[in-house]
C-alpha cells in the first residue's frame, strides 16, 4: 500500500470537490483548481477527509500521486502556493512593468520581458532583488519560478544569477594560473 496514498486529505470548511470523470474540481475561497485523476482511483469521503481508494493493486504506481495532486489543489485553494526567487548580481534587478509583466535587468545587452500567466502574481522587495511567485496552481507557480530561474542560471564560479531562496550552490574554484 503506498504511504502517500493512504494519509487522509482534511478538507477544511468552504472547500468543495466535484468528480467530473478523470478530473477533480476543487473549489475553495481563493479560486478553483482542476486535478487529474487516474484511472481506478476514487475520492471516499469520510467525517471531514477525503481518502483516494484504488480498485486494484494495478494501480499502486498511481495511488500517491492522485492523493498527492488533490492534496496540492485543496492547499491551494485554501493558502496558495508561494515560492521565493533571489537575484545576485551586481547591477541584477527585477521590477514590475504594469500588471502581468516583471523585466529582468541580468547583465544581457538588453532588459528582459517575462509576461505572467493569468492566475500567478508576482511581488518585489524595495531593493529590486528578491521575488515571491504566488498563486493557487503548484504546477503553474513552480514552472514560473522554474522559467525566471532559467533566465540566468547561477554560475558555479562567481555565483551570480537567479537562484530559488535557500538553495544550495558548490562554488567551483577557477583557475590557478601557470607558474
Amino acid at each position: 500500500m503506498s504511504r502517500i496514498g493512504k494519509k487522509p486529505i482534511a478538507l477544511p470548511a468552504g472547500v468543495k470537490y466535484t468528480v467530473n470523470g478523470d478530473t477533480v474540481l476543487v473549489e475553495g475561497p481563493k479560486g478553483k483548481v482542476t486535478a487529474m485523476l487516474p484511472g481506478g482511483i476514487t475520492l471516499v469521503q469520510k467525517d471531514g477527509f477525503l481518502h483516494a481508494e484504488r480498485q486494484t493493486d494495478k494501480q499502486a504506481a498511481f495511488h500517491g500521486l492522485a492523493r498527492a495532486l488533490v492534496f496540492n489543489a485543496v492547499t491551494g485553494v485554501t493558502t496558495g502556493w508561494t515560492k521565493d526567487i533571489d537575484i545576485v548580481g551586481i547591477g541584477y534587478r527585477a521590477e514590475l512593468k504594469g500588471k502581468g509583466m516583471v523585466v529582468f535587468t541580468l547583465g544581457y545587452s538588453h532588459p528582459i520581458e517575462f509576461p505572467l500567466p493569468t492566475g500567478i502574481d508576482v511581488t518585489i522587495d524595495p531593493k529590486q532583488t528578491h521575488l515571491t511567485v504566488s498563486g493557487i496552481d503548484r504546477q503553474k507557480v513552480g514552472q514560473v519560478a522554474a522559467d525566471m530561474r532559467s533566465l540566468r542560471k547561477p554560475d558555479p564560479y562567481k555565483n551570480k544569477g537567479v537562484r530559488y531562496t535557500g538553495e544550495k550552490l558548490k562554488k567551483k574554484v577557477g583557475k590557478t594560473g601557470a607558474k
